[in-house]
């Protein structure tokens, strides 16, 4: 049965920095590995299931409604690219199901107990696997962890993600296998970010003449993962190959191959006739999840995710600088009709960019109510006039704006019309223009060339609350921040918050910090906020050591361990 379970937590440091820590939003199971025992059992200990091959054998398609395109993992990049990552590259340690952390390129994940951490949480000595090498044959070593930390510190360097790795200082390869460093301060999510921090090779990325576009390498990626690249046929799908030297457990699989099937429709099909062993990132649409049931020799099951569906507003267009236009826009939001009637109830509504089960959630936020009456008199009292043609307009700017989000999406295809018809209600012109996802996600996203999008997003870094990467006004990548704030939101009460809530080991000061900040947000609105996920997740039935995850923002980080029945 899925559950969810919080961590008990202390309020001492040597609770954020030991290996025990559990994701505050962790799908609830027995230890170890888990096997599908079919819809109505839900998840067995891997104790019943088959024996993996001596050997890698037979291959696993991913169908992937969106394309992974970013092969450089630290530069700016979307869910479906970590589908690829868990299994080309490895971070220092990963999280597992229940938000564990697991050595990776790591001989053991560094804690106080084992003196990998010191006491305040600065000094830090970690110890890596020495079996470990990059797919060309080249050791992995020290130089390797230092060039990354570096290359993530570069300005020049255009990083998805710098926020904790900035803090780092004083790096030192102690041997091929040590390096150390220091933080000038405790910085609570860390060890989250680590966990999702995919390492690259020094010794093909460093004589790059552009690092952001090292050609090379973007054309043949070479990791430390369970498997290697072969190809990518862009538009069509990407192949992974068995990696002889991994230094970890398995493969089991000879080949994943990452099949881009942009039409969620033709994805189900496609999982029906056999042709998609797993269904990946949206997996099977709400209005094909009754059907799918029944399907012969498939497991089809409702799983818990991390991810907030929202309109997220690009801030830097001048129609969205009032605040009072985007609260009308969300008074005018008929959420429960889209929730009951485009995603058949599965998933529930949110106030907040957090998941409900996360210890930081803020319950008290204020509930929404479908007001459209509200929101015409607010758009009135704050000069938004109707003009001839009943859009409304102030001081040269009409209420018009265009909304994108994946093509091929029917489901979000049908919540954008509805929302089309609920904004033109109170004189808001909502033009629809959606994208291949290579497109929609890419320079249009990151850059912030969007109007607004359908989005989801986990706004977490894996077991971590911290949000510093969507909220803070110095990850603007538009503005050349290090950052996924594509809204380009900026608020300095905001800022402090998420640096109080980030510094302190102190539990019940993060909560306090979260709390406050998740009021913020929802006042601002730089997102509206509709409903947290419940993806309905697709597998073969003889497809064993699949393990949904919440910690991960895909479900195929742990292929490695898959293998076919026989």
């Amino acid at each position: 049965m899925n559950k969810y379970r919080k961590n008990e937590i202390t309020s001492n440091a040597q609770s954020l920095l030991t290996t025990s820590r559990r994701r505050l939003l962790a799908l609830g199971a027995s230890a170890g590995a888990l096997a599908w025992a079919g819809p109505k059992a839900g998840w067995i200990a891997s104790a019943e299931a088959a024996t993996p091959p001596s050997k890698p054998t037979g291959q696993a398609v991913i169908g992937l409604s969106q394309e992974p395109t970013v092969f450089l993992p630290l530069l700016a990049h979307i869910e479906v690219d970590e589908g690829v990552y868990f299994n080309l590259f490895s971070a220092l340690w990963r999280v597992d199901e229940q938000g564990n952390f697991q050595p990776d390129l790591v001989a053991e994940v560094p804690t106080v107990e084992n003196g990998g951490i010191s006491a305040d949480g600065l000094q830090w000595h970690l110890k890596l696997n020495p079996k470990a090498k990059w797919h060309d044959g080249t050791p992995f070593n020290a130089d390797d962890v230092k060039f990354n930390i570096e290359l993530i510190q570069n300005p020049k360097f255009l990083a998805g993600r710098r926020a904790g790795i900035d803090l780092i200082e004083d790096v030192k390869v102690v041997s091929p296998t040590e390096v150390t460093f220091k933080l000038k301060k405790p910085y609570a999510p860390l060890p989250s970010i680590l966990s999702w921090t995919f390492l690259v090779p020094k010794h093909l990325l460093e004589k790059a003449s552009d690092i952001n576009k090292p050609q090379d390498f973007l054309a043949h990626p070479v990791g430390t993962g369970a498997f290697k690249w072969v190809e990518r046929v862009p538009g069509d799908h990407i192949t992974l190959t068995a990696a002889d030297s991994y230094h970890g457990t398995g493969p089991y699989l000879e080949k994943l191959i990452f099949k881009y099937v942009p039409e969620l429709t033709v994805l189900y099909t496609q999982f029906q006739t056999g042709d998609v062993d797993y269904v990946g990132i949206q997996g099977i649409t709400p209005d094909h999840y009754e059907e799918a049931k029944t399907l012969p020799d498939r497991h089809v099951t409702p799983v818990p995710q991390p991810f907030i569906e929202n309109i997220a507003f690009n801030l830097g267009k001048p129609v969205f600088q009032d605040p009072a236009v985007r609260e009308a826009l969300y008074l005018a939001m008929d959420k429960q009709s889209i929730i009951e009637q485009i995603y058949y109830g599965l998933p529930s509504q949110t106030e907040s960019f957090l998941p409900k089960q996360s210890w930081a959630f803020n319950a008290d936020l204020p509930k929404h109510a479908y007001d459209p009456e509200k929101a015409k008199k607010l758009l009135d009292d704050a000069g938004w006039k109707p003009g001839g043609d009943g859009i409304r307009e102030k001081n040269g700017v009409r209420l018009e704006f265009i909304n994108s989000t994946t093509a091929g999406n029917h489901v979000r295809e049908q919540a954008q019309q509805l929302l089309q018809q609920n904004w033109a209600d109170i004189g808001a012109k909502m033009s629809i223009q959606n994208f291949p996802p290579a497109v929609m996600w890419g320079d249009n996203w990151t850059n912030s060339k969007f109007d607004s999008a359908m989005v989801g997003i986990d706004f977490m870094i894996g077991p971590d609350p911290d949000s510093t990467q969507y909220f803070a006004s110095t990850g603007i990548p538009a503005k050349g921040g290090g950052g996924d704030n594509t809204t380009q939101y900026a608020n300095a009460e905001v800022d402090k918050l998420l640096a109080e809530g980030a510094s302190t080991v102190d539990v019940a000061k993060r909560k306090a910090a979260y709390l406050k900040m998740q009021e913020l947000t929802r006042k601002d609105l730089p997102y509206l906020p509709i409903f947290q996920y419940a993806m309905v997740q697709g597998v073969k039935g003889k497809l064993e050591g699949f393990t949904p995850n919440v910690n991960v923002q895909e479900n195929c980080w742990n292929a490695y361990t898959w293998y076919w029945a026989s």
